[in-house]
């Protein structure tokens, strides 16, 4: 069975249904995370029209899901959100206001005084724009910001005329050198009327992270910021969430840090089962698995082998039936896929 495909789709949402996993939307899973669930999350980078048949596969399976809308026309189908909201699913704003920022203060004739690349996850946003100092990039920082944040304000505004809008998902925009995350550096999406930020508020120590970036399951290699990194793993290493006024749900905590001599909680998953060949009662928390394929993960399904809790990014775009199209995103994403795996070795 081809992967990517329709059917793929649906046999994925059998398979998920069979194995009792609830299904709750983004919101849902915030104020009140059932112990067995499944988040499907549905980033709309274009082609809406594609989610559009996501959104009516999960209705008749009745099953609720998250869509969330870039302000791009190739996006921004109002027709579509509050068709796909009526059917009882959520919208949440897809944003990228740092990289609508940064082109607009290039419009009005700010120039970078270098080439080189910056502004990625784990380096401060303003490296590599050829500052003399850090004050200097702290500057520009805030000036960006500023312009950011206005531009979040209004897009979020223009979305909720059409449907109510409570979570938002950081657009990765893979060629920007703006992390729009750095918004909630200076600023509290709370503060917006907004209940939660996937990459802040999901713990992925409990929450397998499946995402088909790269048009793979397994595509970190190729992925720019559509990363979610375990708490435990962002303690071992310089984290630029730190100090910022909103925190991933890790470092929200009073100490990142277990106490000397304990041990870290242990993950709530079922995988491995606990009698089984490489699981066991005690010891330390078994990995999550790994799946490069919908075929992957529908067997793991199957079999009892996946862990409770999860959130699954789909872009709709990638699937489809039609031979043509789907011939020209696999070509197309494999292009882009060495381009973006060249840009992560250069970031490292």
């Amino acid at each position: 069975m081809p992967d990517f495909t329709i059917k793929t789709y649906n046999s994925l949402l059998e398979a998920l249904s069979k194995q009792g996993f609830s299904f709750q939307t983004f919101t849902n899973f915030v104020v009140a995370p059932n112990k067995r669930v499944i988040i499907l999350r549905h980033d709309v980078d274009s082609l809406s029209a594609n989610s559009l048949k996501f959104a009516r596969i999960q209705s008749k399976h009745r099953i609720k899901g998250t869509y969330n809308f870039r302000i791009f026309p190739e996006s921004f189908d109002e027709k579509i959100i509050k068709e796909i909201y009526l059917m009882g699913h959520e919208i949440g704003y897809h944003y990228e206001d740092l990289s609508f920022a940064w082109a607009k203060l290039k419009a009005q004739g700010f120039h970078l005084r270098s080439s080189s690349f910056g502004g990625q996850a784990g380096h401060h946003p303003s490296q590599g724009f050829g500052w003399q100092s850090r004050a200097q990039g702290e500057e520009l920082e805030r000036i960006i910001v500023g312009i950011g944040i206005e531009l979040f304000s209004e897009n979020l505004e223009k979305l909720r005329k059409i449907v109510p809008v409570n979570t938002i998902c950081m657009h990765g925009s893979p060629m920007s050198r703006w992390d729009s995350r750095l918004l909630w550096k200076y600023y509290n999406y709370h503060d917006f009327g907004i209940i939660g930020e996937p990459y802040f508020d999901i713990d992925f120590d409990e929450v397998l992270y499946l995402t088909d970036t790269g048009r793979r399951w397994d595509g970190e290699n190729v992925a720019i910021r559509d990363k979610a990194e375990s708490g435990e793993r962002r303690a071992k290493s310089e984290n630029q969430f730190q100090d910022w006024k909103v925190k991933p749900v890790k470092y929200r905590k009073k100490s990142q840090h277990p106490a000397p001599g304990t041990q870290p909680a242990r993950r709530s998953f079922l995988w491995p089962p606990k009698h089984s060949e490489g699981g066991s009662e005690g010891g330390d928390p078994a990995p999550f698995p790994s799946f490069h394929s919908t075929s992957d993960i529908i067997k793991a399904a199957n079999e009892g082998k996946l862990p409770d809790k999860i959130m699954m990014t789909f872009h709709p775009q990638r699937w489809t039936d039609k031979p043509v199209p789907w011939v020209k995103e696999l070509v197309w994403q494999n292009v882009k896929n060495i381009g973006k795996y060249f840009l992560v070795r250069s970031m490292k």
